[in-house]
């Protein structure tokens, strides 16, 4: 996630939540985790344009996030 973070830094926003949090718990609840780690890529409007199972795909998240701009 540290690399991934800073190839996205000023694109988009990098957040780490824990599902045991009560924040995280209840995202984790609403996006339907079931897989630790699970990373979500929302656009602007807050729908969901990429979901991982497992550690994220670098190359497909910032091909995600460039579609997005």
């Amino acid at each position: 996630m540290d690399g991934l973070e800073r190839k996205l830094e000023g694109r988009a926003q990098v957040l780490r939540l824990g599902v045991t949090d009560d924040v995280g718990g209840a995202l984790a609840m609403r996006y339907k985790v079931r897989v630790v780690p699970t990373f979500v890529l929302l656009n602007g409007a807050g729908r969901v344009v990429l979901e991982q199972a497992g550690a994220p795909d670098q190359a497909a998240v910032i091909a995600a996030v460039e579609q997005l701009d």
